[in-house]
This record gives structure tokens, sequence and C-alpha cells, in this order.
């Protein structure tokens, strides 16, 4: 997986949120509030606007999933795959051991090894 990603880190803990733009990556840390959703979603568009990002199927959604507090990664999970839906971009998923520190160094070591995972929760809509 080369080129640009966001990554979700929404355990309840330390929540962040990275962007890779070429050779850059920017960080953004949230205080622990009770409307994470909607700090999510806004954080997400300010760090893609800021940094004139073009989400599209050749962009990549990394989200952790955990273990951490079920609302806070139901919510992360609920945003990566509504970009997926409306962006047909590609999501992976990474378990919380698996990155000891929120650096882009550590991250590529995460993507290197093989330790995303594709196969995320496929649920079932019924109207």
């Amino acid at each position: 997986m080369n080129g640009n990603f966001l990554i979700i880190n929404c355990t309840g803990k330390n929540d962040k949120i990275g962007l890779k733009v070429g050779n850059n990556f920017f960080i953004h840390s949230f205080k622990n509030s009770i409307v994470k959703n909607e700090n999510l979603v806004l954080s997400i568009l300010d760090l893609v606007n800021k940094h004139k990002v073009k989400i599209n199927e050749n962009f990549t959604v990394l989200v952790n999933s955990g273990p951490g507090s079920f609302s806070s990664l139901r919510i992360a999970l609920a945003v990566a795959k509504g970009i997926k839906i409306s962006k047909n971009v590609k999501l992976y998923s990474y378990k919380d051991d698996n990155l000891t520190d929120f650096k882009l160094e550590n991250i590529e070591v995460l993507i290197n090894k093989n330790l995303l995972e594709k196969n995320l929760i496929k649920p079932l809509y019924i109207s």
C-alpha cells in the first residue's frame, strides 16, 4: 500500500487521527469529549481540506479495531465505513497492540509486516 492514507485511532484514550500526504504526516489529537462523533468527522474534514487531499479509490483508510471503548470504536468504524461507501476507498483495520506509538515509522512497519486486516464486519441493513 503506497500513497495517501488516513489513520483513525479512537479507543477512548489518546485518540488521534493521522493523514499521510506525499512524504508528510499530520496528526490531530482529541481531547476527551462526550460529542466525539461530531469531533471526529469535523476533524477529518478539516484535515483533508486543509491539506487539499483528494479522497478517491487510490486513498486508504486504516482504523483501529480495538481493544478499547465500545462507543469510541463503533464511532470510528462507522466513520471509516462511511468514507469507504461514499468515496470507494480501501479500508483496513489493525489491532491496538500492533501499533505501539502513533508515528509514521511505526505505521509503515504495521503496513509492511501485513498486520492489517481487510475483513471488517459487514453490517446487514434491514429496511
